[in-house]
């Protein structure tokens, strides 16, 4: 080979590396440009097929996640995953401005081998620092079904502090000393429940429409129905649960 022909080469071989990485630098700028958004810039999409979405604060604190059941999102306290792991529950889940979850909506449905089903739909508000307090929600196991609004209320207790006692109790080994601090840890805070229904307004399984007036400590004090026949009635009860005047069976008296 005579030295034109290796000059001739060489000269293809730099063009040849020259040009590829040219190209190369070239896609990794339409790439960029492509997939970069400013703050000012929007998308329009027709359809959108995802599995989760999340909904950050510009520091990154979640306000929403919107998910599938695999890539549904367990309890967040201030960022802190706690409680039991994801994966459990579909739907859309809310968090305050401490990125800690305050309420969702959330929806199964399914039938079993023999045909059988369950569902539920739910949408929860959850008190600060703690569980839910107002709950529209729907339950149906294969046709004996509940629907209604319940509002409750809780005692002053950190639910991320609450949970963590929780599962420290649960691996005491000694049963009986492990009973023992379970119940302190459920019994009221300062005379108060941890959770007491205040009121539940809707059609029970029974296929009543009621609605239900509760005490502080949970317990039904007053009882608005029309039953599945179509009567109604109206009924006072003491904090034992025994009706002390009912109309309009007790005006009849």
């Amino acid at each position: 080979m005579n030295d034109d022909i290796r000059r001739e080469i060489r000269r293809e071989t730099r063009f040849l590396r020259g040009y590829a990485i040219l190209m190369t630098a070239a896609a990794g700028v339409i790439a960029l440009a492509a997939f970069r958004v400013s703050p000012a810039q929007e998308r329009t999409f027709t359809e959108i097929d995802v599995q989760r979405i999340n909904i950050v604060e510009p520091d990154g604190k979640l306000r929403m996640v919107i998910s599938n059941r695999p890539r549904s999102i367990g309890p967040i306290y201030k960022g802190k995953p706690f409680g039991y792991a994801g994966g459990t529950r579909p739907g859309m889940i809310f968090f305050n401005d401490e990125g800690t979850e305050n309420g969702g909506m959330t929806f199964s449905g399914s039938r079993d081998a023999q045909g059988r089903y369950n569902a539920t739909s739910s949408w929860s508000f959850d008190q600060f620092d703690n569980d839910q307090v107002l709950t529209m929600q729907y339950v149906d196991q294969n046709g004996r079904r509940r629907t209604g609004i319940t509002v409750g209320d809780r005692a002053e207790a950190n639910i991320y502090e609450w949970v963590l006692r929780r599962d420290s109790i649960n691996a005491i080994a000694d049963t009986v000393a492990r009973r023992a601090a379970m119940e302190k840890l459920m019994a009221p805070v300062n005379g108060v429940p941890l959770y007491a229904t205040r009121l539940y307004a809707g059609r029970d399984v029974a296929k009543n429409a009621v609605v239900n007036l509760s005490d502080p400590q949970g317990r039904i004090r007053l009882r608005l129905r029309v039953d599945s026949l179509g009567r109604a009635s109206v009924d006072f009860l003491d904090d034992g649960g025994r009706v002390t005047f009912s109309l309009p069976d007790s005006a009849r008296r």
